[in-house]
């Protein structure tokens, strides 16, 4: 199964902010979150994906289907700050191969984190990390640190 990752434009806002719904949808059954007064999830950070250059927002795409999304802070050390992949497309290896392709835009110290509470997040990032790791945990998060090695360079 093909997997496109696409950094998410201006344009791409509206999706990006949709499937955020799902995402939140998901993880309330382990922060306890609620919609607001109008039926949504809030985003603290959202609009910041599209001002602050150290955040950037991406989209999963499959057979020309939205198929998830990341956001990932790429300041020092680069971090996923979110991670969602559609249900129809979990357990296909589309959220890993979305994964390999982030880790290998930005060559460095990376760092996932998952709640205590949501095991199935920990057990995915254990076999989607394609490089050793370090794991701890911290405060009420799994942690796994590692370094994704820059590409190398074509010699033609």
């Amino acid at each position: 199964m093909a997997v496109e990752v696409i950094e998410a434009s201006d344009e791409d806002r509206p999706v990006v902010r949709r499937l955020l719904q799902f995402y939140h949808y998901d993880f309330s059954e382990f922060d306890g979150t609620d919609v607001d007064t109008r039926g949504e999830f809030l985003h603290r950070y959202f609009d910041e994906y599209w001002t602050e250059p150290d955040r950037n927002a991406y989209l999963f795409r499959v057979s020309g289907a939205w198929a998830g999304l990341a956001l990932v802070f790429t300041g020092l050390p680069h971090d996923v700050a979110e991670f969602f992949v559609m249900r129809k497309y979990r357990r296909r290896g589309v959220g890993a191969e979305a994964a390999a392709q982030l880790f290998a835009r930005f060559p460095g110290e990376w760092t996932v984190r998952q709640q205590l509470t949501n095991p199935a997040a920990s057990a995915f990032w254990r076999k989607a990390i394609p490089y050793p790791y370090r794991e701890t945990v911290e405060h009420s998060e799994v942690v796994q640190k590692f370094t994704v090695p820059p590409a190398p360079q074509d010699t033609r």
